[in-house]
Order: structure tokens, then sequence, then C-alpha cells
């Protein structure tokens, strides 16, 4: 099978939705290439899923050599920034959700999971927690938890609130509604704890205080609203789905989009005027 790249072009829309072109320049060289697909659809499935477990494991993981790649740049100003007790507060309450893995023996935890479900198919019988059925959700296998490794219980919180507050983008990313969507489609769950996790690693959330702009910058965020990271979470899988969509992306340049997708919301994250996280201008797809 084989599929030729499209031309890389950016829908029309106000600026506040645009995606900003400068991050695929590099993409536009290769526009006349053609993308090789296995024969054996079996065979490209199993890479591709491989592709989103690596995510989250080992140190040679496509996604860690991203982070090691495009880290945090450390600059000594930052130092000495001083946060207000409200901040530093709700920055380790922040910080002790990052701590708690997903246990599937845990009754609350198994309690979140099919509260997920019933957010994303409200009319659809869950059989199990263990189900071919969780496929239709995105994940990898028909056991959910194994798919938490990397990122813990907070990605599934992440999801749950996604789900709970935007309910239509939530749907709407769930079931691909929007756009000219690729024959390879990225999982929906998996997706998510990638946004998770991309998100702790761009904030810099596991260091006492952040050392760089958009992680200092979000900390003022949370000192208005103590949801920011979670609300940022939502705009983040919004982002990342409106790149994938302009980038014309399939499942196996994932990662490429979520570094596009990084890289936005590390300059939104930087702007003078952002004191909330409504005034992200990537906010505004939340509402499309």
């Amino acid at each position: 099978m084989r599929l030729r790249k499209r031309r890389q072009c950016f829908p029309s829309c106000s600026s506040l939705h645009r995606v900003d072109e400068d991050e695929v320049y590099w993409r536009r060289k290769k526009g006349g290439e053609e993308l090789e697909w296995p024969h054996n659809s079996t065979h490209l499935l199993s890479q591709l899923a491989q592709c989103f477990t690596n995510a989250m494991v080992g140190p040679k993981s496509w996604l860690g050599g991203l982070f090691n790649r495009f880290g945090n740049r450390r600059n000594e100003k930052f130092l000495g920034y001083t946060l207000t007790p409200i901040q530093e507060q709700r920055l380790h309450r922040l910080q002790e959700r990052l701590h708690i893995p997903f246990d599937e023996t845990r009754p609350d935890h198994q309690k979140a999971l099919i509260k997920l479900w019933h957010i994303a198919f409200p009319n659809v019988v869950l059989t199990g927690l263990i189900s071919e059925q969780w496929k239709d959700m995105g994940w990898q296998g028909p056991n959910p938890s194994t798919d938490f490794r990397g990122c813990g219980f907070i990605s599934l919180e992440n999801l749950l609130f996604f789900g709970q507050n935007f309910p239509a983008s939530f749907h709407r990313l769930l079931l691909k509604e929007d756009g000219d969507r690729a024959t390879w489609e990225y999982p929906f769950a998996v997706a998510g704890i990638n946004v998770s996790f991309m998100l702790i690693q761009m904030l810099d959330l596991y260091s006492e205080k952040p050392k760089n702009l958009p992680g200092l910058n979000f900390l003022k965020l949370l000192g208005e609203d103590e949801e920011a990271f979670d609300v940022l979470y939502c705009v983040a899988f919004e982002l990342m789905d409106a790149q994938w969509l302009a980038m014309h992306a399939s499942y196996m340049e994932f990662n490429e989009v979520l570094q596009v997708t990084r890289t936005q919301l590390q300059r939104e994250l930087s702007l003078d005027d952002v004191h909330r996280i409504q005034d992200l201008p990537a906010y505004n797809l939340l509402y499309k």
C-alpha cells in the first residue's frame, strides 16, 4: 500500500485557530516523497502500536529522545523567582499527583476508568475492565492499565477532566469528526497519555521549581486557577489534533506532531499578555 504525502498547507481559519506555519517548514522539503507502508497490515499495526508503547518507557524511546533534543533550556535568571504561597501550595499538590501510579487493583482507580468509558460511550455497556472494547477508545489492548506505565494516574485524571468539562471537544477528537483524516489515525487514549507526559516534561514539573520561562509562566496561571494544568491539557490535546490535521500527518508521524505542539505551547506560554489560561491563543480551539 502506498500513500503519497500531500503538500503541506494550512486550513483557512481565524488567527486564533491558525497553526504556526514556521513549525513545519522542514516538512515542505519532503513534499514530493512517497511513504511506503508494509503490505502486511497486521505487521504494520504491530509496529505502530510499539511506537506508542516505546513513547513512555525506555531511554531509547522516540519520545524520550525528543525531549532530550528539545529539552527545557535552563537560565540562571529564573533561579531567583519566588513563588507566592498559593503558587507553592498548588504546585506541591500538582506534583503529588505526578507520583501516583495507576493501580488496576485499587477500587477508586477502577471506578475512574469505568467512568471514562461511560463518558466516552454513554450508550454502550462495558463488558469488563479487561475487554476488547477498550480498543475502541484508542487503548493498545484489552487491558488499559498496561498503557499507564510511563505517566500514572494523572493521565487518566486528565482524560476524565477533558471529557467532563469539554465534552463536545472530547468527543470530536475521540470520534475524529473534524478535517480530512489520515488512513492510519492516532489512538485517542494513548495519545492522551503522551500529551500528559509531554506537558509534565515541558513545564519541568518534576523539579522543585520550574527553571524555564514557560514553566514559570505556568505557575502564574496556576496561581490564578488550580485547575490550570488540567485545562492546559485539554488545550494541548486540541492543539495536537489541529497540528495533526494541518500537517496531514499519519500514525508514524505522531512524534513530529507532538514536537510541533510542544513548541507552539512553549511560545504561547511565553507571551507577555498571557495572565490566565484563557488568554492562550490555542484555548479558543476548545470552542471551535
